[in-house]
């Protein structure tokens, strides 16, 4: 039994510090991760996995994993601070392709043979390279493509017309409970957003599952079915 407690007590404290580690860290999904980012993770899950089973010497691998989670957020705010260690710590972009010609040498430096280069050319809708302008690819091994500007999509500004701004839009009604805050942000109220309902035929907000409005006052309801 004692074991067992103290098997408890590791992993809950090796969960605690993860997540304080990645709380400090930041919000980045794993495509966003470079290569030192991944490895810093796997080599942080790893030593989390010791932590929560040594029984013995817990505050080692507790030690080395509040270590790693340190020099990580310094190496993060170094490169917040200091835009030129950027080079260094993530790397930078690299132009593969150009007004129609493929950077050979570029390619290599960045370990992208031409087989995985179409790959990413034609998962992003460009299956011709006469429809791609320039290519750049990212520190975090993503491929930006920039149009030739006959192949892209046409814009307003190319027609000549002026749509209004449109704005985020906001739950007001999250399974039937009234979202007090985001009404009163919106510049709305509880017997605003009932006489609505009652326009669309709806009794109560406890029959919507989902109310979303936008800033114009606009509402979308999605009722609660089986």
């Amino acid at each position: 039994m004692a074991n067992l407690g103290k098997i408890c007590l590791t992993a809950v404290l090796s969960y605690a510090a993860l997540f304080l580690i990645a709380k400090l860290i930041g919000r980045k999904q794993i495509s966003q991760l470079d290569s030192f980012d991944y490895i810093t993770g796997i080599t942080i899950g790893s030593i989390a996995a010791e932590l929560a089973t040594n029984l013995e010497d817990a505050w080692k691998p507790f030690l080395a994993l509040i270590l790693y989670g340190l020099i990580t957020y310094l190496m993060s705010l170094l490169g917040i601070r200091y835009s030129r260690s950027r080079k260094y710590l993530n790397g930078s972009p690299v132009i593969v392709m150009d007004n129609g010609k493929l950077y050979r040498e570029n390619m290599k430096s960045v370990k992208l043979d031409l087989s995985e280069f179409m790959v990413m050319c034609r998962q992003q809708g460009y299956f011709h390279l006469s429809d791609i302008q320039t290519a750049v690819f990212e520190f975090n091994g993503k491929l930006s493509i920039l149009p030739v500007s006959t192949c892209r999509p046409a814009t307003p500004g190319d027609l000549n017309l002026s749509p209004e701004q449109t704005r985020i839009s906001t739950e007001v009604i999250m399974d039937g409970r009234i979202l007090e805050e985001n009404l009163k942000r919106m510049g709305f109220d509880r017997n605003w957003l009932n006489k609505r309902l009652k326009e669309q035929g709806i009794r109560s907000a406890d029959e919507v599952f989902l109310g979303i409005c936008d800033s114009s006052g606009n509402l979308v309801f999605y009722q609660n079915s089986d």
